[in-house]
């Protein structure tokens, strides 16, 4: 009789996949008692030693298979009991809609010589195969576990997985475990001491309202209060310019002063009239350049949530949760990765040969493998783990609809784009010296669009060109204008602007930071508005007056929540609520070493979770101390409570002006 293997899955949609592509099409379907959606797959494969020809079993998981929790005596919300949840036990269960899910793996291994886990090859992924396994090790002590490394799922490479597998990274799961406990502690202490302190403000705040923290949630919500407030105390300043206009060959020309602007006219006068004195002005400097646009660098996650809430309208969770699908359909690769260079030794031509049967990009295709195919330009990232975003397999157009069939394409033609020869131009600067000060013209010529053709999302085009000049020439000028014009404040936060920020400073993982800004959305802190919108200065925030700008003017809280639905034009904008901005100035006022509002303490998180991964930190070290910073910042929170409440009082329900 042959050995049985179990393999399992993340998702009940890899699980089709694998055992479809590693029986051949000949695979039995069995329901799982108690999960409609779980199904186990029969069939015959025949492994690598020591295991050979095996009768396999596979099957999923949804997701994590466990939470961590308190115990019961602890549930029960009083101010007088946070600071207990620092110490308390905390207890990791099977989720009660995941007990048949957990069964089923206890059972399957009973029978089992070696179990295969085929979760996701992240962080995340790693902890769920630990979940996996203690399952099937309680079915089957006995049993060989290994995990498949696998980053798609076409058939080739699910079948190299299937012959390659390595031991699951314990590191790695200690880190995700340590996040988990320090998640629950952490929001459950400050959530209870928020809503239970805010409540009793009456108004809106006095209702059944979770007023919930997450040390993922706060910084990113402190972005976007520190832009408002540079926003609505920004300061216009005036300046002044001198330009420099000429006609030659019919060609109007216009020269910019190298200096930019001065913010003191006087001097701009004194400037200006030198020019004016001097009449003539004399090209001391030509030069023509051949110059390039660079194709762009393989996708990562972070770029694709950035790009997709750019150019496809859509917010990064939603691109995120069409990615994830495409992915699990077999159409594009592993779409959380922090990867920006391609292996060598991957076979990118045959990639690009699979597209080359599209109506809209198929020529493009034909022509890179016939001659124009370049190796793509390589990133600083590498997480060792996945390659880059790239198509996997080709879609016809008729496969997929919409939103889904916009994040392909512009996979697809991200992937094109990188395959390409850079965009090749010319440019041409001209520089003259008119009295004492220096002018510049510049123009280009576009000569090769390459990349261009396929990645409409770049925009790189000819500019009128200069006529001809010589260098050691005078000429009078036909026009010399002193110019005004007043500083511009910075506009509100953008989605792909709060992603860079929230990548820069370590907050979230490169698959998270869509569920943090989904939720500081969901919790009513932010509302959104299309750039479009009439109010794109709007009075989002409206009482108060001061920090942050240039100078004074009032400050005020945000509208009362949600998300304003966008006029399906413009990028979105993030405007804090009133109760958003009361939670950071209030933080922000008590006086903390490092407030909550700010990121540094999450990003220390984050950077000591990579050091349990690369074995230089105990799981036990990490959450030890990450609550012995916390628990400062709590006592210090509890001594200064009545400033969080005045913050509240302030812009919530607008008192103390």
């Amino acid at each position: 009789m042959a050995p049985k293997i179990l393999c399992v899955a993340e998702k009940p949609s890899i699980a089709k996949s694998v055992a479809q592509h590693l029986s051949g099409g000949h695979v039995h379907t069995h329901n799982v008692t108690g999960n409609q959606y779980v199904k186990n797959y029969e069939f015959d494969f025949t492994f690598n030693p020591p295991w050979g020809n095996c009768s396999v079993t596979m099957t999923s998981v949804l997701g994590h298979l466990t939470a961590a929790e308190f115990p019961v005596e602890y549930k029960k919300w009083q101010i007088s009991t946070c600071q207990h949840l620092f110490e308390a036990p905390v207890i990791t269960r099977v989720d009660k809609d995941k007990e048949s899910i957990a069964r089923n793996i206890t059972q399957q291994a009973r029978y089992s010589k070696a179990l295969f886990i085929w979760t996701d090859c992240d962080r995340e992924g790693e902890h769920i195969g630990s979940e996996v396994r203690k399952a099937a090790l309680d079915g089957n002590p006995r049993l060989d576990v290994k995990r498949a490394v696998f980053s798609n799922t076409e058939r080739a490479h699910v079948l190299q997985a299937a012959q390659r597998p390595v031991v699951l990274d314990d590191r790695q799961v200690s880190a995700v475990a340590a996040r988990i406990e320090l998640d629950l502690r952490l929001g459950a202490i400050f959530t209870r001491f928020q809503t239970l302190t805010l409540q009793t403000l009456g108004g809106d705040l006095a209702t059944d309202r979770i007023i919930s923290y997450g040390s993922c949630q706060f910084p990113t919500l402190g972005f976007v209060v520190d832009r408002y407030f540079r926003v609505k105390n920004f300061v216009p300043e005036q300046f002044w310019s001198i330009k420099v206009m000429h006609r030659r060959e019919d060609i109007d020309v216009a020269f910019l002063w190298r200096r930019h602007r001065l913010f003191d006219r006087m001097s701009v006068v004194i400037l200006f009239e030198r020019c004016i004195g001097a009449r003539l002005a004399k090209v001391t400097k030509l030069q023509k350049k051949p110059t390039s646009k660079w194709r762009p660098l393989p996708l990562t996650t972070v770029e694709l949530q950035k790009l997709g809430s750019r150019f496809l309208r859509m917010d990064s969770q939603r691109v995120m949760k069409i990615a994830e699908s495409l992915y699990n359909k077999g159409w594009i690769s592993y779409p959380r990765t922090e990867t920006d260079q391609f292996d060598r030794g991957m076979n990118l031509r045959a990639i690009v040969e699979k597209q080359t049967q599209d109506n809209a990009w198929g020529p493009y295709a034909r022509e890179l493998l016939n001659g124009a195919f370049r190796q793509p330009r390589g990133g600083r990232n590498n997480d060792q783990a996945h390659p880059p975003i790239h198509p996997v397999n080709y879609v016809a157009p008729d496969t997929l609809e919409g939103d889904d069939r916009s994040v392909y394409e512009f996979v697809v033609r991200r992937f094109l784009a990188c395959c390409s020869d850079d965009a090749k131009g010319e440019s041409t600067t001209v520089e003259i010296e008119y009295g004492s000060e220096t002018f510049f013209a510049s123009g280009l010529l576009v000569l090769q669009k390459n990349y261009l053709l396929i990645y409409p999302y770049d925009k790189w085009e000819s500019s009128q060109q200069l006529p001809r000049f010589t260098v050691g020439e005078s000429f009078e000028p036909a026009e010399a204008n002193i110019t005004d014009g007043e500083t511009s404040a910075p506009g509100y936060l953008t989605e792909p602007e709060l992603i860079s920020l929230m990548d820069a400073n370590g907050i979230g993982t490169d698959a998270t930071m869509a569920e943090h800004i989904a939720k500081i959305k969901e919790r009513e802190y932010v509302m959104t508005q299309s750039s479009g919108s009439n109010n794109a200065r709007g009075e989002a925030a409206g009482r108060g007056g001061g920090r942050g700008g240039r100078g004074g003017g009032r400050r005020g809280g945000g509208g009362r929540g949600g998300t304003t639905p966008g006029s399906g034009s413009g990028v979105q904008h993030f405007i804090p609520t009133t109760l958003g901005v009361a939670l950071i100035e209030g933080y922000d006022s008590i006086g903390l070493e490092t407030s909550l509002g700010k990121p540094f303490l999450r990003k220390e998180m984050e950077i000591k979770m990579k050091e349990i991964c690369a074995g230089t930190k105990s799981r036990n070290d990490f959450v030890q101390e990450t609550l012995e910073q916390y628990r400062h910042v709590f006592i210090r929170t509890q001594q200064q409570v009545e400033l969080l409440k005045a913050a509240c009082r302030k812009y919530v329900f607008g008192e103390g002006d």
